[in-house]
């Protein structure tokens, strides 16, 4: 489960960076930086769903950490 978060968080920051390239190079020219960040989104909503069901399911715990008070 862990490797599935770890390669969603790098998809997500590939499509930034295809974004990044994307506004550079047309200069507002096409939708495609648009459609990047739109995936960014969608991945993002996804990794978070995810996460939220291996919890739910057991499959990743809390860490057990205290915060400081």
């Amino acid at each position: 489960m862990k490797w599935i978060i770890l390669f969603l968080l790098i998809l997500i920051i590939g499509s930034l960076g295809s974004a990044l390239f994307f506004m550079m190079k047309d200069k507002g020219g096409s939708s495609r930086m648009v459609r990047s960040l739109m995936l960014r989104i969608g991945l993002s909503i996804l990794l978070f769903i995810g996460i939220w069901v291996a919890y739910s399911l057991g499959y990743i715990q809390s860490t057990g950490l205290k915060i400081a008070q």
